[in-house]
């Protein structure tokens, strides 16, 4: 099983399939992996290396207990970086994963980095009031299965037009949000609800695309993915109509064809 390790010796699993030029997926919080398959596995058909890492305490990563805001998070992609060598780089990042690129860009520069894919994204910033975030936290503590099954649909954006997901893929990617480590589920939702990208987004300088659903209820459109495009000087904004969170599924083939556009 392919690993690496981050300097304060945490071990992540990742996935490294075909050759060509190199693009980087970075999960969305509670997830693995795993869901970028369908993305990995188009981009490799049409010439392209895909890679895709387990965050800490989630997927088969190690769960160290620490280490679960957006600093560490961004050293950890570092480090995968610069095992694996990889220069000409596009790092694609779906919900907090979007975080974690804009941190590895503000902290590690963009020498390895020649563009960024924001998909459905949290940056710049969720406005949420610190009453809300702090029920919001507890809830999770207390009541996490719960709180997705309560959540799973919304999510998905059951009952929009046009938006359909097989049962057996919602089945399976709540089977990956339920196997999240409960530390790093609540550590990365208070850093998530805390975080605020702003100045890190004016300070790109490379191409950027940013994909967002009109009716995203975890990140909403005008708040992060127009914000995002907003403050990003080098950015294209493609808004998916009737879409929620979860556009690898609902809008996968959509995605995977912009997104090959984007790198090729």
């Amino acid at each position: 099983m392919p690993n690496i390790h981050t300097p304060d010796g945490t071990q992540l699993f990742y996935r490294d399939w075909g050759s060509g030029r190199p693009v980087v997926f970075v999960h969305s919080m509670l997830m693995s992996s795993q869901m970028w398959q369908h993305q990995m596995q188009h981009l490799v058909e049409h010439g392209h290396r895909a890679i895709a890492y387990d965050r800490r305490g989630h997927g088969r990563s190690d769960d160290p207990g620490t280490g679960y805001e957006f600093d560490t998070l961004a050293d950890d992609l570092a480090a995968l970086l610069a095992e694996l060598d990889l220069t000409d780089v596009t790092l694609v990042g779906h919900s907090m994963g979007g975080g974690e690129v804009v941190r590895y860009l503000s902290k590690h520069g963009d020498e390895r980095i020649s563009r960024i894919a924001l998909v459905g994204s949290t940056v710049p910033h969720l406005d949420v009031e610190p009453a809300v975030a702090a029920a919001l936290l507890d809830r999770l503590r207390v009541g996490y299965g719960q709180w997705v099954e309560e959540n799973a649909a919304l999510s998905f954006g059951d009952g929009l037009p046009d938006c359909s997901i097989p049962q057996v893929e919602k089945d399976r990617t709540i089977q990956d949000w339920m196997e999240v480590s409960l530390k790093a589920a609540v550590d990365c939702t208070a850093a998530n609800l805390a975080a605020d990208f702003r100045a890190d987004l004016r300070a790109i300088r490379i191409p950027t695309l940013v994909v967002h659903g009109d009716a995203d209820a975890f990140a909403p459109l005008e708040t992060c993915g127009r914000r995002s495009a907003e403050l990003i000087p080098d950015s294209k904004l493609v808004v998916y109509r009737n879409a929620s969170h979860m556009l690898h599924l609902s809008h996968r083939r959509q995605l995977n064809t912009d997104l090959l556009a984007f790198v090729h």
